[in-house]
């Protein structure tokens, strides 16, 4: 037995060495260089160890302070637009009494646009959201909705709403198949008992469906969570390769964290944004789930 152990360890063994390479390793270097004013010239090892600077100099940060504040902005419209669309249809086709046809048609419609590649997606709205040729001004312009176009990502709330729509648009048919599956657990029994007692759909959504979705919510919003203060693809793409939009406001914190490294070759400080975010993600992921876990008194 002890011998075949040991062909064992050897098969496993590549997947340690590779995740050890190309993950262990770099976090700890990453850590290291938090501490250092390294340039990214040269050996990380070889440059100045400046102790807890960079941190200190990220908690009197302005211009993070900004980043942290759009991130929250672009993320919070878009988790609020993706919950309530994604329950509100999850709801309607799996309500017994209305039997609507086609889920997995609309399923499928639904989750398309996961399929597609983030960077196809910023090229397909920059030309809608075009605010000379798109064809959303178009659109509503021949329709009479505005006089005279708008430049949706000249301005810094229409810059920011349209990136929360975009990945409202990308994220909804993903929360929705989670939702929808949260809800087809859900035994048949509670809301049978429940149209039985006389339940109308608002006390059968707020009684039955929503507590026994909380598991499933709870998930749905720490993962949107993970996923969008670490929003970077959409902004970098739609603000023209990490400009940062008017005014600064598609800077998310990420997209700070690479300008510092790649543009501005502060690699020591960049560094240490990567660990803030990390905390940052860290503490509000446990708000939320004390929050939603919360007993009720």
């Amino acid at each position: 037995m002890n011998s075949r152990n040991k062909y064992g360890y050897l098969f496993i063994s590549p997947f340690f060495i590779v995740f050890s390479i190309f993950g262990i390793y770099p976090i700890f270097l990453s850590l290291y260089m938090s501490f250092t004013d390294y340039k990214g010239i040269g050996s990380p090892f070889k440059a100045n160890w400046v102790g807890l600077q960079q941190y200190l100099r990220l908690a009197s940060d302005k211009y993070f302070l900004q980043a942290f504040v759009n991130t929250w902005k672009i993320w919070g419209v878009n988790i609020i637009l993706q919950l309530s669309l994604a329950l509100i249809l999850a709801i309607l086709f799996s309500d017994i009494r209305l039997k609507l046809k086609g889920l997995s048609l609309f399923r499928a419609i639904f989750y398309l646009p996961n399929l597609m590649t983030v960077s196809s997606v910023a090229l397909l709205f920059l030309y809608i959201l075009d605010w000379q040729h798109g064809a959303l001004n178009g659109l509503l312009l021949k329709y009479g909705f505005i006089s005279k176009p708008v430049n949706w990502l000249g301005e810094p709330i229409t810059a920011q709403l349209s990136v929360s729509l975009i990945q409202t648009w990308l994220w909804f048919g993903h929360t929705f198949i989670i939702i929808f599956a949260g809800i087809q657990g859900i035994s048949k029994d509670y809301f049978e008992a429940a149209m039985i007692d006389g339940a109308n759909r608002w006390q059968t959504f707020f009684k039955v469906t929503l507590p026994l979705l909380k598991p499933i919510m709870i998930y749905v919003v720490i993962t949107s969570l993970i996923g969008g203060l670490q929003l970077f693809e959409i902004p970098f793409l739609i603000s023209q390769n990490g400009l940062g939009g008017p005014e600064g406001s598609l800077v998310t914190m990420v997209l700070y964290l690479y300008n510092q490294a790649f543009k501005y070759h502060n690699f020591g400080y960049a560094s240490a944004v990567a660990y803030g975010l990390f905390l940052i993600i860290l503490i509000f992921s446990m708000i939320v789930f004390k929050g939603m876990f919360k007993e009720e008194v």
